[in-house]
């Protein structure tokens, strides 16, 4: 048996970088300084981060959407397992765990004295009803789909379990740092959509509908104490807006800032440090492989060859970005670069259409309100109109609108979106009935093997994967998101990657 041993204390803390800014923050929360001089804020004063898209709800396991674990992973609900900035596994809940020979078997030893945020103790039988529950009817999201390995779950005593899994899986251990892997207690799911019990630094204060989530420190927290005594989260549905608030001081932090054409007026003030990390975000074009025209390969290709890339990159994100040719980010072990793949050709294009018989033609584009989708569909439709695609664009409320039209109704003909779930490809791509509704029958049994196989056929199992939906044309990736960070003097503990869903706040302060 392999024993995975207990993390040290170096790597309880989130990789940080020290941030820089001016004057001190107010807004929806306590301000981030509390004081009027830079970098002069008390450690246990609050800090405010300005984000765009606000969750419809609190309650991930029934509703899609990045915002909602943004907002509520590691600072409020926490699993077995956590992702650190460098995409590796580290323990959390758990301490320690034994992996079987067979690798079908994992137990887990975990942390004494740990509580949930209405007082009652988390214990192993919180990790069978967690776990459990995302088999169940009660878990809505697609996410799902990466507990079905789960054979079974069995409580050996108030800090020990064991997962047994029907076949050995690669990617189940990772899976329990994302939203599927969160602890819950089993007499605090009643109200997810409104009220959150987790074991996290902290709890919800208050949630202020269309403005701001509260967030409060917990005194009682098992792990590391917070350095702030609250972190607010200010949400702007203007990019511009939150730079005009962090100019301000009505917010401390930009996180994954959404006007990167504006940073050059932080990038030479000294009042002002900008971060730019990364993510595993893609920007995804998406094209509806269950009905036509997109139900023909040709025509996908077709799309694929006609929108330059790079010309997207630099003009709708100015530069910042990464090309990577295929719905894998670089961060995940079978990551390959197939940019070659679908080369900027527009005479290429234009033949593909003429072979499909689909000259001329007319497709609507849904565009949710955000601003990275804006300024992408605008390149987009003119690079597809020059080899014969006529793209309307239907603007979408985001996220109630686009997540039922195209998310959950699949009413759509085109689309783009930032895919930001952690190693998210088989959830997109080995599932017909998500919203791009491409056929897996090509990929579901090597996927399959891949998961169970070693972990050298595991990376290139995977990668024959990718390269049969890349071969398929299934979606188009147009770029791999950057994550920009923008914050005043003296703000320390900001992640500057964004490996998972989850802001981690829990090192956010002061100097």
């Amino acid at each position: 048996m392999r024993r995975i041993p207990v993390r040290s204390s170096a790597a309880l803390l989130l990789t940080a970088l020290t941030l820089s800014a001016c004057s001190a923050g107010s807004g929806a929360g306590q301000s981030g300084s509390g004081q009027d001089g830079a970098g002069n804020g008390q450690e246990n004063d609050g800090v405010v981060v300005a984000l765009t898209g606000e969750p419809a709800n609190l309650d991930f396991t029934t509703t899609a959407g990045a915002a909602i674990p943004q907002a509520l992973m590691a600072n409020v609900y926490e699993g077995l397992v956590e992702i650190d900035q460098d995409g590796q596994i580290q323990p959390l809940l758990a301490e320690s765990w034994d992996i079987s020979g067979d690798r079908t078997t994992y137990t887990f030893t975990l942390q004494p004295g740990v509580t949930f945020s209405n007082g009652e103790a988390f214990t192993a039988d919180d990790v069978k009803f967690s776990l459990e529950r995302v088999k169940s009817d009660a878990w809505l999201s697609s996410l799902k789909a990466k507990m079905d390995v789960v054979e079974s779950v069995t409580v050996l005593s108030d800090t020990e379990v064991s997962v047994k899994l029907s076949r050995p899986s690669n990617a189940w251990l990772f899976d329990l740092g994302t939203p599927v892997g969160a602890m819950f207690d089993e007499s605090g799911v009643a109200d997810l959509a409104s009220t959150a019990i987790g074991t996290g630094p902290f709890t919800v204060q208050a949630w202020n509908r269309g403005e701001s989530i509260e967030l409060a420190a917990r005194s009682g927290y098992w792990g590391e104490a917070p350095k702030v005594e609250s972190a607010t989260l200010r949400y702007f549905a203007d990019a511009v807006a939150t730079t005009n608030a962090l100019r301000s001081g009505d917010v401390d932090v930009v996180y994954n800032m959404q006007a990167p054409e504006l940073l050059s007026t932080f990038a030479d003030d000294d009042s002002f440090q900008v971060l730019e990390g990364t993510s595993n975000g893609e920007i995804m074009l998406s094209m509806n492989n269950a009905r036509p025209p997109f139900n023909d390969v040709r025509v996908r290709r077709a799309v694929l060859h006609a929108v330059d890339r790079q010309a997207v990159l630099d003009t709708a994100w100015s530069g910042y970005g990464t090309l990577v040719g295929g719905p894998v980010p670089p961060t995940d072990p079978y990551y390959e670069d197939l940019n070659g793949t679908y080369p900027y050709d527009p005479e290429k294009a234009r033949a593909l259409l003429a072979e499909a018989g689909a000259e001329n033609l007319d497709v609507t584009f849904t565009v949710p309100t955000r601003p990275y989708a804006t300024a992408v569909s605008e390149i987009v439709v003119s690079q597809l109109a020059e080899v014969g695609i006529n793209a309307t664009i239907e603007s979408a409320e985001f996220p109630a609108v686009w997540l039922d039209k195209v998310f959950t109704r699949h009413d759509y003909d085109m689309s783009v979106v930032l895919a930001v779930e952690s190693r998210d490809l088989l959830t997109m791509f080995n599932n017909p009935n998500y919203y791009l509704g491409y056929d897996n029958a090509k990929i579901k049994d090597a996927a399959a093997a891949a998961d169970a196989a070693d972990e050298a056929g595991y990376i290139s199992g995977m990668q024959q994967v990718v390269r049969t939906i890349n071969d398929d044309a299934a979606a188009d990736v147009l770029f791999l998101f950057p994550n920009i960070v923008v914050a005043k003097a003296g703000v320390t503990g900001i992640p500057a990657n964004s490996v998972t869903e989850a802001l981690d706040l829990g090192s956010a302060g002061w100097q």
